[in-house]
């Protein structure tokens, strides 16, 4: 067996995985809530070797809803309290584009966004996973190579997907 200098990682989609997700857009930090059992699942993961990557689409920027400044005040809290927790979070990407107002690559289901966290951080997609609540999260899993998707309800407990096998 030879070693594998590429790290396996977790993506996940944010709202309604990372954060509860309102039915709506979730606008503004203060709008925004960690699920209960995430911090914890992540420092999990984090421990047992795994890159943490942040994948979302954010069409309410494209729809006037919020702006850039708002979601990256929202993941500055997050990557500090994931960090405070003992989980930093790898990267960040997210997609500001909205079907309704114009094509974009970079949108889910569209896999641009896990292609340059493999490109950019030396992730293997083989050994990695991808936690969404939408089909567009799977099949954005299975354009970049990712081992699998996993669909999970929204606001679901992600502890319980916590134990997951080695690749």
């Amino acid at each position: 067996m030879t070693d594998n200098p590429l790290q396996p990682a977790i993506f996940l989609d944010r709202d309604g995985v990372i954060n509860h997700d309102p039915g709506d857009y979730t606008k503004s930090l203060s709008e925004f809530k960690i699920l209960p059992t995430v911090l914890k699942t992540l420092r999990t993961w984090h421990d047992r070797g795994f890159a943490l990557v942040l994948i979302t689409n954010q069409g309410g920027l494209a729809k006037g809803l919020y702006t850039h400044e708002d979601v990256e005040q929202i993941h500055g809290f997050l990557s500090s309290k994931c960090a405070e927790s003992g989980a930093p979070l790898t990267a960040i990407y997210y997609s500001p584009h909205h079907p309704d107002f114009g094509a974009s690559l970079s949108r889910k289901p569209g896999p641009l966004m896990i292609e340059r966290a493999l490109a950019q951080h030396g992730l293997d997609p083989k050994r990695s996973w991808m936690f969404g609540d939408k089909a567009r999260d799977i099949r954005c899993a299975t354009g970049g190579g990712v081992h699998q998707g996993v669909l999970i309800p929204v606001n679901a407990d992600l502890a319980h997907w916590v134990d997951l096998p080695q690749l």
